[in-house]
């Protein structure tokens, strides 16, 4: 039998980063520019836009640079909690015997501090963007479900952006919009989520009625 998947974005989806982010821009500002600077001193929709162009909006002369020396050590220093539910949700799928993959912009030698360790053990894959494309190409969703014997028809993927319902219709997955990420519904409708779930507490056995049911082969 081939397995079922639910494949998952990282930032906005299983884990609350967008404070995190915010913190972490605003203290690599600080260092780089050496004055000051708050989460209230980002540009309005920071989260939506590339750091570089952030921090070059914020006045640093290289955000490149900055970025290199100031990031990880800022980010780490202001980790993310996975959202409440996310979990429970989890062990749920975990207990179905659903495989269970997170598609994700990180790095990947950053995601052994980077992961919380109860949310890592539940994963089956991950793939970040140094093993495939990023999204919205379909890459890393085809080798995500390549790594867990799943098919594009068995699987769904919850994203919080446009570019993460791009990824899972080119992929031919289930897309699945994620309202509490960093997008709002509005947006995930429009890029072609095929259905937009209202919170983390709906990750679990739920995401299972999107699945096509498998037969023995």
């Amino acid at each position: 039998m081939t397995r079922q998947a639910v494949l998952f974005d990282l930032d906005g989806v299983l884990l609350d980063s967008g404070p995190s982010v915010q913190s972490t821009l605003a203290a690599v500002t600080t260092c780089a520019t050496g004055q000051r600077t708050t989460v209230a001193d980002l540009p309005p929709g920071a989260l939506h836009r590339p750091r570089t162009d952030v921090l070059d909006q914020l006045g640093v002369s290289d955000p490149d640079d900055a970025c290199a020396r100031w990031w990880d050590g800022a980010l780490a220093a202001a980790l993310p909690a996975p959202f409440p539910g996310a979990l429970t949700g989890l062990l749920a799928l975990h207990a179905a015997d659903v495989a269970i993959g997170v598609v994700t912009l990180q790095d990947r030698d950053r995601l052994h501090w980077y992961l919380p360790p109860a949310l890592a053990d539940l994963l089956d894959v991950v793939i970040t963007r140094q093993d495939a494309p990023a999204k919205p190409a379909p890459d890393g969703l085809h080798a995500a479900l390549e790594r867990v014997g799943a098919r594009p028809e068995q699987a769904v993927f919850v994203g919080d952006s446009p570019g993460d319902m791009t990824a899972a219709r080119a992929a031919g997955v289930v897309a699945l919009g994620a309202a509490w990420g960093w997008h709002p519904a509005a947006a995930l409708h429009s890029a072609g989520a095929h259905h937009v779930l209202s919170g983390p507490t709906r990750i679990g056995p739920s995401l299972l009625h999107h699945l096509t049911p498998i037969t023995a082969t």
